[in-house]
């Protein structure tokens, strides 16, 4: 499959949680190394758990090596106190994640980035960026992006 067939996927799961996801965006994610897909997932109704959460939680083991489409920039921070997602993609051992667009809310712009390529996880932004904007369009106008 290629990135642009995986980061349309990852829309995909996001589009039906528009609206149900509290003050959060919807998020979708997948997990795949080739033409397999290992574990994927949207934000939950209400805004928690967080698709990574959810897509790393599907894959298991089988989420080292692999690479997280993921269409908004994963968080540095949870509100609640939880695991950040940033750190859920390196304790899972994923290899590369690509972003459709940066989030710039507080608890992401840029840390959880940083932090990913500081675990030497390879980050890449903008697949289908235009329409991760358009699909929380919400979010983006509340936090002045």
């Amino acid at each position: 499959m290629s990135d642009a067939s995986l980061m349309q996927r990852a829309l995909a799961l996001a589009a039906p949680m528009i609206g149900r996801t509290g003050d959060n965006p919807a998020v979708g994610c997948v997990l795949a190394l080739g033409d397999a897909i290992f574990g994927e997932g949207a934000t939950a109704e209400g805004g928690r758990p967080h698709a990574e959460e959810l897509a790393i939680a599907a894959a298991g083991g089988a989420a080292h090596g692999v690479t997280a489409f993921v269409t908004l920039e994963p968080c540095a921070k949870r509100s609640a106190g939880g695991v950040a997602c940033a750190d859920r993609l390196i304790k899972a051992g994923v290899a590369r994640v690509v972003i459709a667009t940066r989030d710039p809310h507080p608890n992401a712009a840029g840390v959880g980035v940083e932090r990913l390529r500081a675990a030497g996880i390879a980050v890449e932004f903008g697949l289908m960026e235009a329409q991760a904007l358009a699909q929380n369009a919400a979010f983006f106008a509340r936090w002045g992006a």
